[in-house]
Protein backbone atom coordinates (compact mmCIF):
# COMPACT_ATOMS: atom_id res chain seq x y z
CA UNK A 1 0.00 0.00 0.00
CA UNK A 2 1.62 3.51 -0.56
CA UNK A 3 2.61 5.97 1.91
CA UNK A 4 0.66 8.63 0.56
CA UNK A 5 -2.33 9.65 1.44
CA UNK A 6 -5.24 12.07 0.37
CA UNK A 7 -4.47 15.46 0.89
CA UNK A 8 -8.09 17.02 2.62
CA UNK A 9 -8.23 14.65 5.80
CA UNK A 10 -4.81 15.97 6.43
CA UNK A 11 -5.96 19.62 6.44
CA UNK A 12 -8.84 19.18 8.39
CA UNK A 13 -6.47 17.33 11.48
CA UNK A 14 -4.33 20.61 10.72
CA UNK A 15 -7.31 23.08 11.06
CA UNK A 16 -9.05 21.07 14.26
CA UNK A 17 -5.50 21.00 16.08
CA UNK A 18 -4.65 24.40 15.25
CA UNK A 19 -7.75 25.25 16.90
CA UNK A 20 -6.92 23.66 20.01
CA UNK A 21 -3.72 24.62 20.29
CA UNK A 22 -3.39 28.27 19.72
CA UNK A 23 -4.77 29.53 23.06
CA UNK A 24 -1.37 28.14 24.45
CA UNK A 25 0.75 29.05 21.80
CA UNK A 26 -0.47 32.46 22.56
CA UNK A 27 -0.08 32.19 26.21
CA UNK A 28 3.64 31.31 25.90
CA UNK A 29 4.16 34.46 24.06
CA UNK A 30 4.65 36.12 28.05
CA UNK A 31 6.23 33.45 29.62
CA UNK A 32 9.51 34.40 31.61
CA UNK A 33 12.37 32.59 31.28
CA UNK A 34 11.86 30.36 34.62
CA UNK A 35 8.49 29.54 32.88
CA UNK A 36 10.37 28.62 29.74
CA UNK A 37 13.32 27.09 30.89
CA UNK A 38 11.06 24.26 33.08
CA UNK A 39 9.12 24.34 30.09
CA UNK A 40 11.86 23.60 27.99
CA UNK A 41 13.38 20.98 30.61
CA UNK A 42 10.51 18.57 30.50
CA UNK A 43 9.78 18.47 26.84
CA UNK A 44 13.78 18.12 26.15
CA UNK A 45 13.80 15.23 28.62
CA UNK A 46 11.13 13.83 26.50
CA UNK A 47 12.91 14.37 23.68
CA UNK A 48 15.80 12.50 24.39
CA UNK A 49 13.74 9.50 25.44
CA UNK A 50 12.19 9.04 21.97
CA UNK A 51 14.99 9.56 20.40
CA UNK A 52 16.95 7.22 22.37
CA UNK A 53 14.32 4.80 21.97
CA UNK A 54 13.35 5.25 18.42
CA UNK A 55 16.04 6.19 16.58
CA UNK A 56 18.93 3.91 15.94
CA UNK A 57 21.19 7.06 14.52
CA UNK A 58 20.80 8.73 18.31
CA UNK A 59 20.49 5.51 20.18
CA UNK A 60 23.98 5.52 19.29
CA UNK A 61 24.74 8.82 20.56
CA UNK A 62 22.56 9.11 23.47
CA UNK A 63 24.21 5.67 25.39
CA UNK A 64 24.49 6.25 28.67
CA UNK A 65 23.15 9.61 28.78
CA UNK A 66 20.81 9.56 32.07
CA UNK A 67 17.90 11.13 30.34
CA UNK A 68 15.31 11.27 33.15
CA UNK A 69 17.49 13.40 34.93
CA UNK A 70 18.79 15.49 31.97
CA UNK A 71 19.53 19.60 32.74
CA UNK A 72 19.33 21.89 30.00
CA UNK A 73 23.33 22.88 31.07
CA UNK A 74 24.09 19.13 29.94
CA UNK A 75 23.08 19.78 26.40
CA UNK A 76 26.68 21.01 25.82
CA UNK A 77 28.06 17.68 26.11
CA UNK A 78 25.68 15.72 23.55
CA UNK A 79 27.65 15.55 20.03
CA UNK A 80 26.46 17.98 16.95
CA UNK A 81 24.81 17.17 13.67
CA UNK A 82 25.52 18.88 10.30
CA UNK A 83 22.66 18.24 7.59
CA UNK A 84 25.11 16.40 5.74
CA UNK A 85 25.67 13.88 8.57
CA UNK A 86 21.32 14.03 8.47
CA UNK A 87 20.41 13.56 5.26
CA UNK A 88 23.21 10.60 4.62
CA UNK A 89 21.47 8.60 7.86
CA UNK A 90 18.21 9.38 7.43
CA UNK A 91 16.24 6.26 7.32
CA UNK A 92 18.50 5.86 10.71
CA UNK A 93 17.13 9.04 12.27
CA UNK A 94 13.13 8.73 12.03
CA UNK A 95 11.24 7.54 14.88
CA UNK A 96 8.88 5.87 12.79
CA UNK A 97 9.92 2.86 10.76
CA UNK A 98 7.25 3.13 8.23
CA UNK A 99 9.28 6.31 7.02
CA UNK A 100 12.08 5.92 4.83
CA UNK A 101 14.48 8.54 2.39
CA UNK A 102 12.39 6.51 -0.22
CA UNK A 103 8.91 7.27 0.86
CA UNK A 104 9.45 10.57 1.24
CA UNK A 105 11.24 11.85 -1.55
CA UNK A 106 8.46 10.00 -4.08
CA UNK A 107 5.92 12.15 -1.84
CA UNK A 108 7.89 15.55 -2.47
CA UNK A 109 8.10 14.55 -6.24
CA UNK A 110 4.67 13.25 -6.33
CA UNK A 111 3.91 17.20 -4.77
CA UNK A 112 2.30 19.69 -7.13
CA UNK A 113 -0.16 22.15 -6.40
CA UNK A 114 -0.83 20.36 -3.01
CA UNK A 115 1.82 18.36 -0.26
CA UNK A 116 1.40 14.56 0.02
CA UNK A 117 0.69 13.64 3.46
CA UNK A 118 2.91 10.03 4.05
CA UNK A 119 0.52 7.66 6.46
CA UNK A 120 -2.39 10.03 7.26
CA UNK A 121 -0.27 11.63 9.72
CA UNK A 122 3.82 13.21 8.32
CA UNK A 123 4.34 16.68 5.94
CA UNK A 124 7.84 16.33 4.27
CA UNK A 125 9.43 19.67 3.42
CA UNK A 126 12.70 20.25 1.24
CA UNK A 127 14.93 23.20 1.68
CA UNK A 128 18.07 24.41 0.83
CA UNK A 129 18.51 26.68 3.50
CA UNK A 130 21.24 29.20 4.28
CA UNK A 131 23.99 26.05 3.51
CA UNK A 132 22.54 25.78 0.08
CA UNK A 133 22.90 21.78 0.28
CA UNK A 134 19.41 19.92 0.02
CA UNK A 135 17.31 18.83 2.93
CA UNK A 136 14.32 16.93 3.57
CA UNK A 137 12.33 16.93 6.89
CA UNK A 138 9.13 15.85 8.17
CA UNK A 139 6.99 16.20 10.99
CA UNK A 140 3.75 15.07 12.19
CA UNK A 141 0.96 17.49 12.13
CA UNK A 142 1.08 18.38 15.71
CA UNK A 143 4.95 19.61 15.06
CA UNK A 144 3.64 21.20 11.96
CA UNK A 145 1.15 23.61 13.74
CA UNK A 146 3.06 24.65 16.47
CA UNK A 147 5.90 25.48 14.31
CA UNK A 148 4.11 27.02 11.61
CA UNK A 149 1.97 29.53 14.46
CA UNK A 150 5.26 30.60 15.72
CA UNK A 151 5.27 33.04 12.57
CA UNK A 152 2.19 33.84 12.73
CA UNK A 153 1.05 34.22 16.47
CA UNK A 154 2.87 38.22 17.40
CA UNK A 155 0.09 39.34 14.55
CA UNK A 156 -2.96 37.19 16.43
CA UNK A 157 -1.75 38.61 19.69
CA UNK A 158 -1.41 41.95 18.64
CA UNK A 159 -5.15 42.17 17.05
CA UNK A 160 -6.14 40.53 20.26
CA UNK A 161 -4.80 43.20 22.55
CA UNK A 162 -6.99 45.76 20.98
CA UNK A 163 -4.70 46.32 16.99
CA UNK A 164 -7.36 47.70 14.55
CA UNK A 165 -9.15 44.48 14.00
CA UNK A 166 -9.62 43.08 10.23
CA UNK A 167 -12.40 44.95 7.86
CA UNK A 168 -14.28 42.21 7.51
CA UNK A 169 -13.97 38.53 8.27
CA UNK A 170 -11.11 36.51 8.64
CA UNK A 171 -7.77 38.13 8.45
CA UNK A 172 -6.21 37.54 4.94
CA UNK A 173 -2.84 37.28 4.09
CA UNK A 174 -1.67 37.35 0.99
CA UNK A 175 2.03 35.18 0.53
CA UNK A 176 3.74 36.07 -2.11
CA UNK A 177 7.04 33.37 -2.40
CA UNK A 178 7.47 30.13 -3.32
CA UNK A 179 5.33 28.11 -5.60
CA UNK A 180 5.25 24.78 -4.44
CA UNK A 181 4.03 23.49 -1.63
CA UNK A 182 7.97 21.54 -0.60
CA UNK A 183 8.78 24.94 0.18
CA UNK A 184 7.70 26.01 3.85
CA UNK A 185 6.24 29.69 2.41
CA UNK A 186 3.86 27.40 0.17
CA UNK A 187 2.69 25.07 2.20
CA UNK A 188 0.93 27.60 4.86
CA UNK A 189 -2.02 28.75 2.33
CA UNK A 190 -2.34 25.14 1.33
CA UNK A 191 -3.57 24.31 4.80
CA UNK A 192 -5.33 27.74 5.55
CA UNK A 193 -7.11 28.51 2.87
CA UNK A 194 -9.89 31.43 2.94
CA UNK A 195 -13.16 30.34 4.53
CA UNK A 196 -11.09 27.67 6.57
CA UNK A 197 -10.81 30.26 9.55
CA UNK A 198 -9.98 33.13 11.13
CA UNK A 199 -6.43 33.46 9.42
CA UNK A 200 -6.80 33.03 5.45
CA UNK A 201 -3.65 32.18 3.71
CA UNK A 202 -3.53 32.95 0.26
CA UNK A 203 -0.11 31.66 -2.12
CA UNK A 204 0.73 34.02 -5.22
CA UNK A 205 3.80 32.34 -6.24
CA UNK A 206 6.85 34.46 -6.91
CA UNK A 207 7.79 32.76 -9.95
CA UNK A 208 4.84 34.60 -11.84
CA UNK A 209 5.50 37.84 -13.83
CA UNK A 210 5.24 40.69 -11.77
CA UNK A 211 2.20 42.30 -13.67
CA UNK A 212 0.29 39.16 -12.95
CA UNK A 213 1.20 39.32 -9.11
CA UNK A 214 -0.19 43.09 -8.87
CA UNK A 215 -3.28 42.10 -10.38
CA UNK A 216 -3.72 39.23 -7.90
CA UNK A 217 -2.78 41.65 -5.04
CA UNK A 218 -5.48 44.03 -6.04
CA UNK A 219 -7.90 41.69 -6.58
CA UNK A 220 -7.24 40.04 -3.12
CA UNK A 221 -6.84 43.05 -0.69
CA UNK A 222 -4.91 41.65 1.54
CA UNK A 223 -4.73 42.72 5.43
CA UNK A 224 -1.28 41.55 5.56
CA UNK A 225 1.29 40.81 2.93
CA UNK A 226 4.10 38.38 3.51
CA UNK A 227 7.03 37.92 0.79
CA UNK A 228 10.78 37.97 0.33
CA UNK A 229 12.19 41.29 0.63
CA UNK A 230 13.47 41.48 -2.49
CA UNK A 231 10.48 40.89 -4.18
CA UNK A 232 8.08 43.36 -1.72
CA UNK A 233 10.33 45.85 -2.82
CA UNK A 234 9.25 45.58 -6.46
CA UNK A 235 5.74 45.64 -5.33
CA UNK A 236 6.80 48.85 -3.24
CA UNK A 237 7.72 50.16 -6.50
CA UNK A 238 4.80 49.21 -8.15
CA UNK A 239 2.20 51.03 -5.11
CA UNK A 240 4.23 54.02 -5.57
CA UNK A 241 3.88 54.18 -9.26
CA UNK A 242 -0.20 53.46 -8.77
CA UNK A 243 -0.21 50.22 -10.32
CA UNK A 244 -0.35 48.46 -7.21
CA UNK A 245 -3.53 49.72 -5.36
CA UNK A 246 -3.61 47.54 -2.10
CA UNK A 247 -3.69 49.23 1.37
CA UNK A 248 -2.25 46.49 4.17
CA UNK A 249 -2.72 47.39 7.77
CA UNK A 250 0.96 44.87 7.93
CA UNK A 251 3.67 44.03 5.50
CA UNK A 252 6.09 40.96 6.48
CA UNK A 253 9.19 40.31 5.51
CA UNK A 254 10.67 36.55 5.21
CA UNK A 255 13.31 34.37 3.60
CA UNK A 256 16.15 36.62 2.93
CA UNK A 257 17.79 39.26 4.68
CA UNK A 258 15.96 42.31 5.25
CA UNK A 259 18.94 44.70 4.48
CA UNK A 260 18.76 48.50 5.65
CA UNK A 261 17.86 48.88 1.78
CA UNK A 262 15.14 46.82 1.46
CA UNK A 263 13.77 47.81 4.54
CA UNK A 264 13.46 51.69 3.53
CA UNK A 265 12.42 50.91 0.22
CA UNK A 266 9.53 48.59 1.80
CA UNK A 267 8.91 50.68 4.24
CA UNK A 268 8.14 53.92 2.48
CA UNK A 269 6.52 52.20 -0.83
CA UNK A 270 3.91 50.60 1.35
CA UNK A 271 3.45 53.28 4.11
CA UNK A 272 2.79 50.46 6.56
CA UNK A 273 4.34 48.55 9.34
CA UNK A 274 6.68 46.00 8.25
CA UNK A 275 7.74 43.01 10.49
CA UNK A 276 10.70 40.52 9.67
CA UNK A 277 10.31 36.75 10.05
CA UNK A 278 13.25 34.26 10.11
CA UNK A 279 12.00 30.56 9.25
CA UNK A 280 13.79 27.38 8.98
CA UNK A 281 12.25 24.13 7.29
CA UNK A 282 14.20 22.84 10.66
CA UNK A 283 11.75 24.66 12.90
CA UNK A 284 13.28 27.69 14.42
CA UNK A 285 11.06 30.86 14.11
CA UNK A 286 11.68 34.71 14.26
CA UNK A 287 9.44 37.03 14.25
CA UNK A 288 10.64 40.90 14.89
CA UNK A 289 8.54 43.79 16.39
CA UNK A 290 7.05 46.23 13.45
CA UNK A 291 9.95 48.62 11.93
CA UNK A 292 12.26 46.66 14.61
CA UNK A 293 15.43 44.90 13.71
CA UNK A 294 15.58 42.11 16.23
CA UNK A 295 13.76 38.91 15.94
CA UNK A 296 12.24 37.27 19.36
CA UNK A 297 12.09 33.24 18.61
CA UNK A 298 10.44 30.57 19.53
CA UNK A 299 12.09 29.23 22.63
CA UNK A 300 8.82 27.51 23.87
CA UNK A 301 9.64 24.92 20.62
CA UNK A 302 13.54 25.22 19.84
CA UNK A 303 16.69 25.23 21.74
CA UNK A 304 18.86 27.60 20.13
CA UNK A 305 22.74 27.68 20.98
CA UNK A 306 24.96 30.62 19.70
CA UNK A 307 28.64 29.38 19.09
CA UNK A 308 31.44 29.84 16.97
CA UNK A 309 33.49 27.79 14.34
CA UNK A 310 34.59 25.36 17.44
CA UNK A 311 31.05 25.19 18.40
CA UNK A 312 32.07 26.86 22.07
CA UNK A 313 29.29 29.28 23.09
CA UNK A 314 29.39 33.26 22.08
CA UNK A 315 28.68 35.77 24.70
CA UNK A 316 25.72 37.88 24.03
CA UNK A 317 26.71 40.71 21.46
CA UNK A 318 29.05 38.56 20.31
CA UNK A 319 28.47 37.49 16.48
CA UNK A 320 28.13 33.43 16.03
CA UNK A 321 29.90 31.48 13.29
CA UNK A 322 26.53 29.21 13.49
CA UNK A 323 23.52 27.78 15.60
CA UNK A 324 22.80 24.45 17.22
CA UNK A 325 19.28 24.30 17.00
CA UNK A 326 17.29 21.13 19.04
CA UNK A 327 13.78 21.24 18.01
CA UNK A 328 11.81 20.22 21.65
CA UNK A 329 8.93 19.48 19.25
CA UNK A 330 9.88 17.07 16.15
CA UNK A 331 9.75 13.67 17.82
CA UNK A 332 9.50 11.63 14.23
CA UNK A 333 12.74 13.47 13.21
CA UNK A 334 14.31 14.20 15.34
CA UNK A 335 17.10 17.64 15.07
CA UNK A 336 19.13 17.50 18.53
CA UNK A 337 22.27 20.46 18.33
CA UNK A 338 21.63 20.08 14.29
CA UNK A 339 24.17 22.93 12.51
CA UNK A 340 22.51 25.57 11.52
CA UNK A 341 25.03 28.15 9.83
CA UNK A 342 22.87 31.29 10.48
CA UNK A 343 24.80 34.22 12.02
CA UNK A 344 23.53 35.41 15.04
CA UNK A 345 23.80 37.92 18.02
CA UNK A 346 21.93 37.45 21.21
CA UNK A 347 20.15 41.00 22.31
CA UNK A 348 19.10 42.09 25.61
CA UNK A 349 16.56 39.89 27.31
CA UNK A 350 13.35 41.47 27.18
CA UNK A 351 11.40 42.06 30.43
CA UNK A 352 7.87 41.31 29.31
CA UNK A 353 8.86 37.41 28.22
CA UNK A 354 11.81 35.31 28.37
CA UNK A 355 12.51 33.83 24.50
CA UNK A 356 15.55 34.42 22.79
CA UNK A 357 15.85 38.12 21.42
CA UNK A 358 18.93 38.30 18.59
CA UNK A 359 19.99 39.89 15.33
CA UNK A 360 20.65 37.83 12.03
CA UNK A 361 23.47 38.06 9.56
CA UNK A 362 21.76 35.84 6.31
CA UNK A 363 21.91 35.99 2.58
CA UNK A 364 19.89 38.35 0.05
CA UNK A 365 18.78 36.44 -3.06
CA UNK A 366 19.37 39.10 -5.76
CA UNK A 367 17.05 38.97 -8.84
CA UNK A 368 18.03 37.65 -12.37
CA UNK A 369 18.08 40.22 -14.79
CA UNK A 370 17.34 39.90 -18.74
CA UNK A 371 16.81 43.56 -19.73
CA UNK A 372 13.57 44.77 -18.09
CA UNK A 373 12.64 41.22 -16.95
CA UNK A 374 13.59 40.57 -13.60
CA UNK A 375 13.21 36.53 -12.16
CA UNK A 376 13.32 35.44 -8.42
CA UNK A 377 15.96 32.72 -8.17
CA UNK A 378 13.66 30.77 -6.56
CA UNK A 379 11.99 30.21 -9.86
CA UNK A 380 15.25 28.03 -10.42
CA UNK A 381 15.80 27.00 -6.88
CA UNK A 382 12.52 25.64 -6.10
CA UNK A 383 12.99 23.28 -8.92
CA UNK A 384 16.19 22.00 -8.11
CA UNK A 385 15.32 21.59 -5.04
CA UNK A 386 12.86 18.57 -6.33
CA UNK A 387 15.12 16.65 -7.60
CA UNK A 388 16.47 14.24 -5.18
CA UNK A 389 20.15 13.18 -6.89
CA UNK A 390 21.31 17.09 -6.78
CA UNK A 391 22.85 18.11 -3.09
CA UNK A 392 23.99 21.11 -4.37
CA UNK A 393 24.25 23.45 -7.19
CA UNK A 394 24.96 26.68 -8.72
CA UNK A 395 23.23 28.80 -11.47
CA UNK A 396 25.51 31.08 -13.72
CA UNK A 397 23.14 33.64 -16.00
CA UNK A 398 24.01 33.97 -19.38
CA UNK A 399 22.79 35.90 -22.11
CA UNK A 400 19.55 33.77 -22.98
CA UNK A 401 19.23 31.19 -19.66
CA UNK A 402 21.44 30.06 -17.45
CA UNK A 403 24.30 27.19 -17.13
CA UNK A 404 23.92 25.24 -13.87
CA UNK A 405 26.32 22.56 -12.39
CA UNK A 406 24.62 20.60 -9.97
CA UNK A 407 26.13 18.26 -7.07
CA UNK A 408 25.52 14.48 -7.54
CA UNK A 409 27.23 11.42 -5.87
CA UNK A 410 26.24 9.37 -9.24
CA UNK A 411 25.75 9.44 -12.54
CA UNK A 412 22.05 11.18 -13.45
CA UNK A 413 19.94 11.75 -16.21
CA UNK A 414 20.00 15.70 -16.23
CA UNK A 415 18.00 15.95 -19.64
CA UNK A 416 14.55 16.23 -17.58
CA UNK A 417 15.66 18.86 -15.01
CA UNK A 418 17.30 20.76 -17.78
CA UNK A 419 13.57 20.55 -19.57
CA UNK A 420 11.89 21.33 -16.10
CA UNK A 421 14.35 24.54 -15.98
CA UNK A 422 13.88 25.70 -19.07
CA UNK A 423 9.71 25.81 -18.55
CA UNK A 424 10.17 27.32 -15.01
CA UNK A 425 12.17 30.29 -17.03
CA UNK A 426 9.85 30.42 -19.80
CA UNK A 427 6.74 30.45 -17.51
CA UNK A 428 8.66 33.54 -15.40
CA UNK A 429 8.49 35.74 -18.59
CA UNK A 430 11.71 34.55 -20.47
CA UNK A 431 11.71 34.40 -23.91
CA UNK A 432 13.03 30.61 -25.67
CA UNK A 433 15.18 30.24 -22.25
CA UNK A 434 18.25 28.10 -22.99
CA UNK A 435 19.58 25.66 -19.82
CA UNK A 436 22.40 23.27 -19.69
CA UNK A 437 22.90 21.38 -16.83
CA UNK A 438 25.83 19.70 -15.71
CA UNK A 439 27.05 17.00 -12.87
CA UNK A 440 29.37 17.43 -11.31
CA UNK A 441 31.83 15.82 -8.32
CA UNK A 442 32.37 19.59 -6.68
CA UNK A 443 31.61 23.22 -6.60
CA UNK A 444 33.81 26.01 -6.30
CA UNK A 445 33.47 28.26 -3.59
CA UNK A 446 35.06 31.66 -2.48
CA UNK A 447 38.80 31.30 -1.27
CA UNK A 448 37.91 33.91 1.56
CA UNK A 449 35.16 32.79 3.57
CA UNK A 450 34.38 28.91 2.04
CA UNK A 451 30.86 30.06 0.86
CA UNK A 452 29.09 29.33 -2.22
CA UNK A 453 27.99 31.86 -4.61
CA UNK A 454 24.89 29.71 -5.90
CA UNK A 455 23.42 32.08 -8.15
CA UNK A 456 26.15 34.14 -10.19
CA UNK A 457 24.96 37.35 -12.44
CA UNK A 458 25.53 37.53 -16.11
CA UNK A 459 29.02 39.22 -15.97
CA UNK A 460 29.65 39.22 -12.25
CA UNK A 461 33.36 38.38 -11.90
CA UNK A 462 33.64 35.57 -9.05
CA UNK A 463 35.97 36.01 -6.56
CA UNK A 464 39.18 33.78 -6.48
CA UNK A 465 37.85 30.55 -5.41
CA UNK A 466 38.72 26.79 -4.33
CA UNK A 467 36.70 23.86 -5.07
CA UNK A 468 35.60 21.75 -2.34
Amino acid sequence: MSAQTPFPDFRERVRAVNAAALPGALARLRWSRTELERHQRERLRRLLARAAQRSSFYAQRLRGVDVEGFELADLARLPTTSKAELMERLDDVFTDPRLSRANVEEALAATRHEPVPLFGEYIAQATGGSSGRRGVFVSDVETYVEVSSAVIRPTIASLASGSPPPRSGSLTIAVVAAASPVHSTALAPTLNPRGAGPVAAIGIPVTLPLEEIVARLNELVPHLVLGYPTVLARLARERVAGRLEIAPSLVQSTSETLTPELRAAIRSGFGAPLVDAFGSTEGLMGVSAPDDPVFVFNSDTCLVELVDAHNRPVPPGTQSTRVLLTNLANHVQPLIRYELEDRFTREPDAAEHGHLRATVVGRVAEPLRWGALEVHPLVLSAMLLKWPAVLDYQVRQTSNGVAVDVLVERPTELGPLAAALRAALAAAGLRDPQVSVSGVARLARRADTGKLRRFVPLGAEAPPERAT
